[in-house]
């Protein structure tokens, strides 16, 4: 991807511009010379959880969470690599690529993936920069995978299609990394829009995007209880919506994923499935119709049916595919009883991170208050709360973007694919 090809220029915030000359410093600081700055956001989840790895429906949104990385080619096949978030150095041979079971692997894993796709390049000087939390739920992985995947691109000002990067990303988190993630975290990563929520089939990649109701607002609760995803119990859950398929494959004829089950032949067979696999098939299923649903929603300004769908999708995931914990489950309960609270749910792959909530915006000063307080008040940790603007406001903390390159230049701004 070239993001300097077709540019729509935004002025950056003073805090943007300020980030951007404290990584470029510390690029030279640690390397020497001049660098180019991208980056990519984090997102959220608003419905459609763990339906993506089933071929089925999300609503995410890009987040202005970023991960950056400053790039410089170099002469050889080696890529030096330091993340300030870990304060840590690696480096890896494009020739003789080796996971180390960290944080470069996301870095390593999408270099080797650009290579098996037909892009060359020499080596690279890269420096990390990420405030998208880890272990949150806001998908920290997606966002460095697609900054590192159009630095190094840029280091042979290479183009890459937005969608096909996705891919690439993907791929390097299934098969380097290790996780059997789905589609949608690099797809948003790569192809956000500001103030939408993007409605996503995750067989065809067709897309729309529907924008966030001016008066209300998406509210990220983080629980700050950290998850690990990679050859755990997510990729437990994959392997279990696969055996379902497996064992109903030989009754509804067409069946290849679960995107492909309705709620009647799921009821209809469900005695040929374990309990457990049931539950698991259940969730996808519903889930899937929930995402439907909340765009349907969406387009009539229904928050109130929004809301009780994101209550259903939270009690699914809690109970049917068992991915909650009991500190997401108290920030949902917490959020519920709070006036002006539409909606509120867990919000990425689950056993910790974040809730998301749709609240009026009138209300949001007393929520957050009242949910900060509260929680730490029954678990002793005080919780982050990221609060978004209106869409109609470009400068907001929350304001959605896609990846970006990241000008030097004396009107520095963020340059926009």
């Amino acid at each position: 991807m070239n993001p300097s090809a077709t540019p729509v220029a935004q002025s950056a915030s003073s805090q943007s511009l300020r980030r951007s000359a404290e990584i470029r410093k510390l690029f030279r600081d640690l390397y020497g010379g001049d660098c180019r700055l991208f980056r990519a956001p984090g997102r959220i989840n608003l419905i459609g959880e763990h339906t993506d790895y089933n071929d089925g429906f999300v609503m995410p949104a890009a987040i202005d969470l970023h991960c950056c990385v400053a790039v410089a080619p170099t002469a050889n096949r080696a890529v030096e690599v330091y993340s300030t978030n870990f304060n840590e150095s690696r480096s890896f041979d494009l020739d003789q690529p080796q996971p180390r079971g960290d944080w470069s692997d996301y870095v390593q894993g999408v270099a080797i993936m650009l290579e098996k796709s037909g892009y060359h390049f020499p080596g690279a000087k890269m420096l990390i920069s990420s405030e998208v939390p880890m272990g949150s739920g806001l998908s920290s992985s997606a966002a460095l995978e697609v900054a590192a995947g159009v630095a190094l691109l840029d280091t042979q000002d290479t183009p890459c299609d937005r969608v096909q990067l996705a891919h690439i990303c993907r791929r390097a988190e299934n098969e380097f990394v290790g996780a059997r993630c789905g589609i949608m975290d690099q797809f948003v990563s790569c192809n956000g829009r500001a103030g939408n929520l993007l409605m996503l089939d995750c067989r065809s990649l067709e897309h729309s995007f529907l924008p966030v109701p001016e008066d209300a607002r998406l509210v990220i609760c983080n629980t700050m209880v950290k998850h690990a995803i990679a050859g755990g119990e997510y990729n437990i859950r994959r392997a279990q919506c696969d055996e379902g398929v497996r064992l109903l494959s030989c009754v509804v004829p067409g069946l290849s994923a679960l995107r492909d089950l309705s709620p009647e032949d799921l009821e209809q067979f469900h005695e040929l499935l374990p309990s457990t696999i049931y539950k698991r098939c259940r969730h996808v299923v519903g889930e899937n119709q929930r995402v439907l649903a909340a765009a349907a929603a969406l387009e009539e300004q229904d928050l109130q049916r929004l809301g009780k769908l994101m209550a259903a999708s939270h009690q699914s995931l809690r109970d049917d595919y068992e991915v909650s914990c009991p500190e997401l489950d108290l920030m949902v309960e917490l959020a519920n009883v709070v006036e002006g609270v539409y909606g509120a749910r867990m919000t990425g792959g689950g056993f910790g991170g974040c809730t998301v909530n749709v609240i009026a915006s009138d209300a949001v000063p007393e929520f957050a208050s009242k949910i900060a307080s509260a929680y730490e008040a029954r678990t002793g940790i005080v919780p982050e709360i990221h609060v978004s603007a209106s869409p109609l406001n470009s400068n907001s903390r929350f304001h959605q973007r896609s990846v970006a390159l990241l000008r030097s230049a004396s009107n520095d701004h963020a340059q926009i694919v």
